[in-house]
């Protein structure tokens, strides 16, 4: 690396909010991180996904500084993490996979219970729950935690998390357990958070979300990150559009087949009476294919397109990994 590229590497570590070079660590003989960088820019969200044991949890726990890493840096809104965890912890704010609340508190007594904890004074405190309850539209607020819903716990759990007003989020799996309608109001308050200026970190196993909703997407496999870039960009580079055929009898669909690997196609066969075919730009490939068959006199019933999913990027770069 020239002086220069170094140069540039430390400016846009400096002006990220989270920023990860080279971090390893290992467990006995288990390398559960093996030398990975990360960048998140303010403002944004990062979906750093993975398959289980790939090493999310470890990563997660070194940059809410539970853990410290064997080597590498860890830098959270300009701060070192392992140097200065203290520091840190007060610009982080950590929504985990399983709620942190006490179900004998009410909403509200929670919030006040994090904020005093936080280091607010009582006055600050109830000030602040208040706040934060009216936001995230917690109308049951003197109830106990016990008796909420499965969104209404995320929702103050997110709360909870909000309480120091922090630059960077942590989200782990912030939706697991969800129904449509609490993943998508959980979804909204994240994206006004990140629109206020808030920099988020997203683990999650719903890949939709991270489709619809990151700025960018991270794949961690075995402890070493494998593709980064937008979602787009890994679909593009890791993935092909579909053409999807189907014919009116399962002879035709045969012959199709037939025509098709003689033109250097891989037809993939779906029932009796379908097959998929990959294209890099599957709109005109349809009309090439559909064409192409009614050339060797074989009527197509239906034919359609669709781009690949982040789904299957992942399943791609996992299966890889693993060969």
């Amino acid at each position: 690396m020239t002086d220069v590229e170094k140069t540039k590497g430390a400016q846009a570590d400096a002006n990220a909010a989270i920023a990860v070079h080279r971090l390893r660590k290992t467990y006995r003989d288990v390398v559960a991180l093996g030398g990975i960088d990360l960048t998140v820019r303010p403002a944004s969200i990062l979906a750093l996904l993975g398959p289980n044991g790939a090493g999310k949890t470890t990563a997660v726990g070194i940059l809410t500084t539970l853990q410290r890493p064997d080597s590498g840096t860890v830098t959270v809104d300009g701060i070192d993490a392992i140097t200065h965890p203290h520091d840190v912890r007060s610009r982080l704010g950590v929504s985990g996979q399983f709620t942190a609340l006490d179900s004998v508190l009410t909403g509200r007594e929670n919030l006040r219970m994090v904020a005093r904890l936080s280091g607010c004074s009582r006055r600050e405190a109830s000030r602040r729950a208040d706040e934060l309850l009216e936001r995230f539209d917690l109308a049951h607020a003197n109830r106990r935690v016990a008796t909420y819903s499965g969104g209404m716990r995320r929702r103050l759990d997110l709360a909870c998390a909000l309480i120091g007003r922090p630059r960077v989020l942590i989200l782990d799996e912030p939706t697991t357990g969800l129904d449509p309608v609490g993943r998508t109001e959980l979804w909204r308050i994240i994206r006004e958070l990140v629109a206020e200026g808030t920099t988020a970190l997203l683990t999650t196993q719903y890949l939709e979300e991270a489709d619809q909703f990151s700025d960018s997407v991270a794949v961690l496999v075995g402890g070493k990150i494998v593709a980064r870039g937008t979602a787009s960009d890994l679909k593009r580079d890791y993935a092909s559009d579909s053409v999807h055929l189907t014919f009116s009898e399962p002879s035709e669909a045969a012959r199709a087949a037939g025509v098709l690997e003689v033109a250097g196609q891989s037809p993939v066969t779906e029932g009796d009476r379908g097959l998929r075919v990959s294209a890099e730009d599957g709109r005109r490939a349809v009309a090439a294919i559909v064409g192409e068959l009614a050339v060797a006199g074989i009527p197509v019933a239906s034919a359609s397109s669709s781009t690949p999913t982040l789904d299957e990027v992942f399943v791609r770069l996992t299966r890889q990994s693993a060969t």
